[in-house]
């Protein structure tokens, strides 16, 4: 039986697929985007999700428990000032799948998967808003 059992194997042991996610994971974050199979980028998209929730969490414990997942610092660092800015008052679903075909030598689906930046987070006012108008009539005297 497979009870609680949430994600595949990967025909990969345990100590493997953790390495292969951290890997991937750090990839993500550092370039915004990867090409990868379409079953192994739906099983990313979790741990991408998670790491970026505890980035908004912003706490002493949520820096320790991604530095456990993204074995590189600066990186995480960078994540956890960044995060707001990217992010926004997003709550899930800070990636997206787009299905490529399938790779030439096995015929496996690939996918590119990246992360959604908020355009709009952090900034003040939106684009929508009218500009002001400018006065031509300034140089002219009557």
């Amino acid at each position: 039986m497979r009870h609680r059992k949430k994600s595949l194997r990967f025909n990969r042991t345990a100590s493997h697929k953790k390495a292969m996610f951290r890997n991937m994971v750090t990839s993500i974050i550092k370039h915004g985007r990867i090409k990868t199979t379409t079953v192994k980028a739906k099983e990313l998209r979790r741990w991408a999700d998670h790491i970026i929730t505890l980035a908004k969490d912003g706490s002493l414990h949520a820096r320790r428990q991604a530095l456990a997942i993204v074995r590189e610092k600066k990186l995480v660092h960078k994540l956890f000032i960044e995060v707001n800015e990217k992010f926004g008052s997003v709550n899930g679903g800070y990636t997206r799948i787009i299905k490529m075909g399938n790779r030439a030598g096995d015929a496996a689906p690939m996918s590119l998967i990246e992360l959604i930046i908020d355009e709009t987070a952090g900034k003040d006012q939106p684009k929508d808003q009218p500009k002001e108008a400018v006065v031509e009539d300034e140089g002219k005297e009557s």
